[in-house]
């Protein structure tokens, strides 16, 4: 077999996703033809496909050492840096790409969803729209990935609180592709459906429509029943609301299970391990800017409540960021366990390591403010860490009703395979209570260094909350805060980006009496 048909054979394994065929086979042909660059760039992909990127980074850049005009390999290269955490790296190789290829559209995505990742909307916009142009006038370019381009351009609208151009962009993508389930879903986040509304009631019907259609795959009906369900909670049909927002997460369940069990045992070591450890004993004493942690249950006001920090004039609202996990993970964490040996030595050895790599994550931002805000909820799962290397920092604890909290988990669908848990009802509540606990040990273990945002007391006695967490993040009054809809410094990429944005509102207390009859398992399971 010649060279051009045993790279078939690897490019068909890499297509069926069999990732470790790839790499043995690749590895076979390099012992007999070492340097091929076509084949080192097939074997990174396949590392890449494993998410094992120290491999694959490993690979593409022997690939680009045998070829440096390999663009396809370069970009691969920039996208597993990428997801190793190395987003100025990242950054120079898409950059790099475009001055060697103006065409190679790719990039200009790539790099356009980098920028998103450090908030540069405005840049990311930009680059979206060149992807757009060049994918619209490229003969070779197909429909599918115009739209794809066109969606993220959405999203970023949407994020960056441009919602008239969003929805432009929307009902372009709609005019071009009426199955689009990922532009309805976005659409129906930003409408209020009512019979008084004809544009929300001709959406809905468009909807319907859709779903009639027996080709839709998996994928795209879990999108469309979620956005059934909130159009006909919206309407008060709870009902139907509940069938379409149930079989969505049957589909869920279906195709991505459930990593309770897994979360349960991580919970557990937690308490383990850090029962043992005084934390007033361990500080580190790095010169840090402040870090306000914005942690609770996802869905539980963490966005509402950085919107609302972050219009303070001398705070940068930096989003839900991964990079506190990242850094854990890499340090501590493995298979549901931390390592307690680790913990011991970096407690003994080596204090700043953790403040000093989590930091270096925001050079990429060019932040000039002191206060930056990290609104990554589960983080509620690390404050032993926050409150041993960050101890200049201030923890907000955010907590709802509970069964409001379930149920929105329930009515929402959760891209992070860490949220696989929200699939289930059942598992819902069961996270919720083993969350509650683990809330329950840190306030012991750390009285005093916990400010509780209450949701219900947010939005009912706003201007007496607010000034309480400003005080306790020791930041000056600021009007700003109060008005918090207006703030377009701070992108928004969950999906609480509609909701959040609007004035304070409470229409969604006690929502769930609305499903108490549909929901009486999850919510009976609750503490």
């Amino acid at each position: 077999m010649d060279l051009r048909n045993k790279v078939t054979v690897l490019n068909n394994y890499l297509q069926a996703k069999n990732f470790n065929k790839v790499i043995e086979e690749g590895k076979k042909i390099l012992k007999k033809i070492p340097n091929n660059d076509y084949v080192l760039n097939l074997i990174g992909m396949a590392y890449q496909g494993k998410s094992q990127f120290k491999y694959s980074i490993k690979f593409f850049e022997e690939s680009l050492k045998q070829n440096p005009n390999n663009i396809a390999a370069m970009n691969n290269c920039a996208n597993s840096v990428k997801a190793f955490g190395n987003f100025e790296r990242a950054k120079e190789l898409y950059e790099k790409i475009i001055e060697k290829d103006p065409n190679y559209i790719r990039a200009y995505n790539n790099l356009a969803n980098l920028k998103t990742s450090y908030n540069d909307y405005e840049g990311a916009i930009e680059l979206y729209k060149k992807a757009i142009n060049l994918s619209k006038n490229d003969k070779q370019a197909s429909t599918t990935t115009t739209l794809d381009f066109m969606f993220s351009l959405a999203v970023a609208f949407q994020g960056f609180n441009k919602i008239k151009e969003s929805k432009e962009v929307i009902e372009e993508i709609l005019s071009m592709n009426p199955h689009h389930t990922g532009a309805h879903k976005l659409k129906s986040s930003m409408l209020k459906y009512s019979n008084e509304n004809v544009e929300s009631i001709n959406h809905l019907k468009q909807m319907e429509i859709l779903n009639v259609d027996k080709k839709l795959d998996h994928g795209k009906k879990i999108d469309l029943f979620f956005s059934l369900g909130k159009a006909y909670e919206d309407i008060r049909n709870f009902d139907k609301s509940f069938y379409y927002l149930n079989e969505a997460n049957k589909l869920r369940y279906e195709k991505y299970g459930s990593n309770l069990e897994n979360e349960k045992k991580l919970f557990k070591h937690i308490i383990k391990i850090f029962e043992k450890i005084n934390l007033e004993e361990h500080h580190t004493d790095i010169p840090s800017k402040k870090i306000i942690f914005i942690c609770g249950m996802p869905r539980s006001g963490t966005t509402l409540t950085e919107q609302i920090i972050s219009s303070h004039n001398d705070v940068y609202g930096a989003g839900e960021l991964i990079y506190l996990q990242r850094v854990i993970q890499k340090n501590f964490y493995h298979d549901t366990k931390l390592d307690k040996q680790k913990i011991k030595q970096t407690l003994e050895i080596s204090k700043n390591i953790i403040s000093s790599e989590y930091l270096d994550y925001f050079n990429i931002y060019n932040v000039e403010k002191n206060v930056i805000t990290d609104k990554a909820p589960q983080n509620f799962r690390w404050l032993g860490f926050i409150k041993l290397f960050f101890p200049n920092s201030k923890i907000l604890h955010c907590y709802r009703n509970s069964k409001d909290n379930c149920l929105s988990l329930f009515k929402n669908s959760f891209a992070s395979a860490m949220m696989n848990w929200s699939n289930n009802p059942r598992d819902i509540a069961n996270y919720y209570n083993n969350y509650d606990d683990l809330m329950t040990f840190w306030k012991s273990k750390m009285p005093g260094s916990i400010f509780n945002v209450e949701y219900e007391k947010l939005v009912t006695n706003k201007n007496e909350e607010i000034k309480k967490i400003l005080e306790f993040c020791e930041l000056p009054w600021d009007e700003k805060c109060l008005n918090h809809e207006k703030n377009s410094k701070t992108p928004i990429k969950t999906v609480s980006a509609s909701q959040a944005r609007k004035a304070i509102y409470t229409s969604s207390l006690n929502s769930n009496m609305n499903f108490d009859k549909h929901l009486s398992e999850m919510f009976s399971i609750l503490k």
